[in-house]
């Protein structure tokens, strides 16, 4: 019944305008999980906060860091979810029970972090100023594998001014973004000079390297198939590329071609965009923009831009796009709110009633013969009983649309959180007496927050001074 009342296979397959605003603290990341029933985001705090998208409501929150979240990833059974921050570390949160399942430290700010698709226990980092590390969990002691960053070199026979100004070259190469593939055997990464490199998750070596952009690589992504990368740089314009099968068997590392599908671009007001991302198909990508408040939505087919979504005066910065549903989550970068643009979907009767028929006009209405009368009381009851005998299925789960569970065994389910002080969520505005509110501050009712013995303490030194003020007077 669930399935058939939010059936949207007849509408877009893009949102449209703004469904939902949901706000806990200052969100600056977002990640749906591969399911699509859960969204998480990061704060400035670093509280990871899981919201529950049939509700709307917070989940679970994750409190471990202290500095803000600049990267989200979720394990393929959607367990286990990654976080890394400005403060040097990663933590690998088991959902289960919301504990820390293992944290990862390093030596500077962490760029992005991503899961390996197959292994929760591995995961690839860039950091800033830094060489890129693919971090192996499944040991008590992680082991961290630095990455090469430098391009790889063709052309050995070159006189000796040449390799001093190539190896003067590969020491600025810096990784800006990686991520897996869809079969979790390689690493791509791009690096602060425009440079793409293609890294053997086996080997730790770069099989294969080209420059694809003028400027710093700053998003990688991929589409649900792993056939399509989604590159955006700083030099205003977002780029598609048809990635190769890296997991064939003959593969020759020098006949990789990447050819580029589509180049998307404001040419009349060469914007920048701050974040990209794929559609659930894939068929469409969408962008937020650097000091603008909309966001474009562009096909890929014909490379035309088929929306621009309006909602809040504001910037808006990290944008997710829904796993199975036309259905856009983006954070803004002023008050932290995350929005949600979705399909309106109208209203269906006839779900509700299979002969049920919505027609445009008055029909007349032809009786039946039977349709009304009257039966004994006797077989009416029968009727009653009959009916009630019937067994209802109540403990069968509908499966979600998109989604295969067969393929991937049991999905896992996070468990109900009875801890009212964890799931609620923070309002903007604080009751202060009736009919009087005041805005939130930033920090207020945070972790950060004195322990009560202290506030005592603190209290009792306040009452200590305006007694002496007192005195004095």
């Amino acid at each position: 019944m669930n399935l058939l009342l939010s059936d949207d296979y007849l509408l877009q397959d893009y949102p449209e305008n703004i469904t939902n605003t949901i706000r806990s603290g200052h969100t600056t990341c977002l990640r749906f999980n591969r399911k699509g029933d859960y969204l998480a985001s990061g704060r400035v705090d670093g509280t990871v906060v899981v919201w529950d998208l049939d509700t709307m409501g917070v989940a679970r929150k994750l409190r471990g860091h202290r500095a803000a979240i600049t990267s989200l990833s979720w394990s393929r059974c959607g367990r286990y979810l990654l976080s890394a921050c400005q403060g040097w570390r990663a933590v690998l949160w088991d959902l289960q029970d919301g504990t820390r399942y293992r944290e990862v430290r390093f030596r500077a700010p962490i760029y992005t972090a991503d899961l390996n698709p197959w292994d929760h226990n591995k995961f690839v980092a860039s950091i800033f100023d830094e060489a890129p590390s693919l971090v192996d969990m499944t040991s008590p002691s992680d082991i961290k594998h630095t990455l090469p960053s430098a391009p790889k070199r063709t052309n050995t026979d070159v006189d000796a001014a040449t390799k001093e100004k190539q190896a003067k070259d590969d020491a600025k190469q810096m990784t800006t973004a990686t991520v897996w593939t869809a079969t979790g055997d390689h690493i791509l990464a791009g690096t602060n000079k425009g440079r793409f490199n293609i890294i053997d998750a086996n080997t730790h070596e770069i099989i294969w390297s080209e420059k694809i952009c003028s400027s710093v690589v700053t998003t990688l992504r991929l589409t649900g198939s792993g056939r399509v990368l989604l590159v955006n740089s700083q030099d205003r314009i977002i780029r598609t590329f048809h990635l190769p099968n890296l997991s064939a068997e003959n593969l020759d590392p020098d006949t990789i071609q990447m050819p580029l599908e589509h180049k998307f671009q404001d040419v009349v007001n060469r914007l920048s965009w701050n974040h990209v991302t794929f559609s659930a198909t894939g068929e469409y990508v969408a962008a937020s923009t650097y000091n603008n408040h909309e966001l474009y939505i562009w096909e890929r087919n014909h490379g035309s831009l088929v929306r621009m979504l309006e909602g809040p005066k504001e910037e808006q910065g990290v944008i997710e796009w829904h796993p199975h549903r036309a259905m856009l989550a983006a954070c803004g970068l002023e008050t932290g709110r995350i929005y949600i643009w979705s399909v309106t979907t109208p209203q269906r009767w006839s779900a509700l009633a299979p002969d049920f028929v919505e027609v445009e006009e008055n029909v007349e209405y032809i009786e039946q013969e039977d349709e009304f009368d009257i039966h004994p009381q006797e077989e009416i009851n029968k009727r009653r009983l009959d009916r009630e005998d019937e067994d209802i299925d109540v403990l069968t789960l509908d499966p979600s649309k998109g989604y295969n569970d067969e393929a991937d065994g049991e999905g896992f389910r996070m468990p109900v959180l009875f801890n009212l002080g964890e799931s609620d969520s923070e309002e903007e505005f604080v009751a202060v007496s009736t009919g009087t509110v005041r805005r939130r501050s930033l920090g207020e009712g945070q972790e950060g927050e004195a322990p009560e013995e202290d506030k005592g303490v603190a209290g009792k030194k306040t009452a200590a001074a305006k007694g002496t003020k007192g005195r004095k007077k």
